[in-house]
């Protein structure tokens, strides 16, 4: 595989971070831009700079903020991006982040192919779906060398704050700084109901990797995920176990809101293998034992 020039676009992010270090361990020149470079009046002279062979845009925003900033920074900017991209002589490949959560909710035993309908019932989900379509779309009609990496719910370590493993491990690492005095700890949360598919970070690392240099997969949606769901109570229970604190997991009383949440995702990841040669190889239990061991800044924990 030959070096290339990878520009990703939210390198400084949970996502990003390890796109940018994968793609340096393989060997390419990695140049990162922030949201100030993503600015409408800066984009092109970024990307007239770098001159990059392959762009990763790994920039959005996630949950705890607001619906007009997702739709500013999850569907405008992806439209803004592929302006500058195809105004360019020789466009670069785009391997642009999707999320599950595009697609539309599914009774439990469905699996999540790439051609499920994808309405979702979030803002997050919708203004992500905005982005995909959008390019597709230049993909369709405009002849970009694109592709949409439709990921999972995503952990490891240096989980985001806001995401439910972040949540945990930050609540652990308050009772292991605080000492539980030979009384376990409560750990409150929402209600532990949903089975979701959990990818780690440095798996999406490497399946962006290999979307920036795979053929055959241009124009198209790939899913990346383990296929596996997992019930988020397991999830949880089993971090309290390998974080060997007296913690009892406490779950709020379900809300209206709870109820209709997406309960159930499984995502169908063979058109990744087959297409991207892409399969996930870290497990549950050493993508969590790292994230705790970054959130505790500690020794290694106990198996």
């Amino acid at each position: 595989m030959s070096a290339r020039t990878v520009l990703v676009l939210g390198g400084g992010g949970f996502l990003g971070g390890r796109v940018r270090a994968a793609c340096t361990a393989a060997g390419h020149t990695v140049r990162s831009a922030g949201r100030a470079d993503a600015a409408p009046d800066r984009l092109p002279g970024v990307l007239a700079a770098v001159r990059p062979d392959v762009v990763v845009n790994a920039a959005g925003s996630v949950w705890g903020r607001s619906e007009e900033q997702m739709r500013e920074d999850n569907a405008h900017f992806p439209e803004r991006l592929l302006a500058a991209l195809t105004a360019l002589r020789r466009p670069p490949r785009l391997v642009q982040l999707g999320s599950v959560h595009e697609y539309s909710p599914t009774a439990s035993g469905v699996v999540l192919t790439e051609d499920h309908p994808a309405v979702p019932v979030s803002a997050y989900g919708r203004t992500k779906l905005a982005g995909t379509r959008a390019v597709l779309a230049a993909c369709r009609d405009g002849g970009l060398d694109g592709t949409v990496l439709r990921v999972s719910n995503v952990l490891g370590p240096g989980a985001p704050a806001e995401s439910l493993v972040g949540v945990v491990a930050a609540r652990l690492c308050e009772v292991r700084t605080a000492g539980s005095r030979g009384v376990p700890r409560p750990l409150r949360l929402a209600p532990l109901v949903a089975r979701r598919d959990f990818v780690d970070v440095r798996d999406v690392a490497d399946a962006v990797l290999a979307a920036a240099t795979a053929s055959g997969c241009s124009g198209q949606i790939v899913n990346i995920g383990t296929g596996r769901p997992l019930h988020v109570r397991e999830l949880v229970l089993r971090m309290v176990e390998l974080s060997g604190l007296d913690v009892t997991v406490v779950e709020d009383r379900p809300t209206d809101r709870s109820r209709g949440a997406v309960s159930w995702q499984q995502i169908d990841v063979s058109r990744a293998a087959r297409t991207l040669g892409w399969r996930p190889r870290i497990g549950l239990d050493p993508s969590l034992r790292d994230t705790l061991t970054a959130a505790f800044s500690g020794p290694a924990l106990r198996g």
